[in-house]
């Protein structure tokens, strides 16, 4: 399946909007737990399985494409690159750390709490880093390239639906989906 440079960056872009989102919840969940209330381990692990599951499997392939588009494109669309790659990979590791790390909790692991709150401090720290950078440089470049050609990329395995905010949630994301509408209703309150 092929698909415009413009349309990709517009994927891209909402699913942006959606990490936010997932990144305020896991915000909110160590803010308010502070230093003596359990975050709610339930929902963190939701997060991390979208992000993991969707976000490192089919968000970051995409824009890979796109990053590897204006790689080609020559060296006034290439600068910085090289760092996307690491980038990537560091969120992944530290997600599936982060899963991993909140399942063991879950199932009654010893795993220390601060070791947790910590990998969770960093995870968003991080991605908030590179989603700003993508979104205040690559992006831009990227929209550059998608007005100066007709960019059509190969985007065949990386079409699977957003388990969460997609057409149709994936009953495993009810509860994730619960609190994302239970902020959404006091965040406009």
């Amino acid at each position: 399946m092929t698909t415009d440079l413009a349309s990709i960056l517009s994927d891209l872009r909402t699913d942006h909007r959606n990490v936010t989102i997932m990144l305020n919840l896991l915000d909110r969940e160590i803010t308010e737990a502070g230093d003596f209330n359990e975050p709610d381990f339930e929902l963190m692990r939701d997060v991390m399985l979208y992000m993991t599951v969707y976000s490192d499997a089919v968000h970051h392939p995409k824009e890979d494409l796109v990053y590897a588009a204006l790689a080609a494109a020559g060296k006034d669309f290439a600068e910085g690159l090289e760092n996307v790659e690491s980038d990537h990979r560091d969120i992944a590791v530290l997600g599936q750390t982060l899963r991993h790390e909140i399942d063991a909790v879950l199932t009654g692991t010893a795993v220390a709490r601060d070791r947790v709150i910590e990998d969770t401090l960093d995870y968003i720290r991080l991605l908030r880093l590179h989603v700003s950078w993508e979104e205040d440089d690559l992006f831009l470049r990227a929209d550059r390239l998608a007005e100066d050609a007709a960019s059509c990329l190969n985007l065949t395995g990386l079409d699977a639906p957003d388990p969460v905010f997609g057409s149709k949630t994936q009953l495993a994301f009810s509860n994730l989906l619960a609190h994302i509408h239970r902020a959404a209703i006091s965040g406009a309150s």
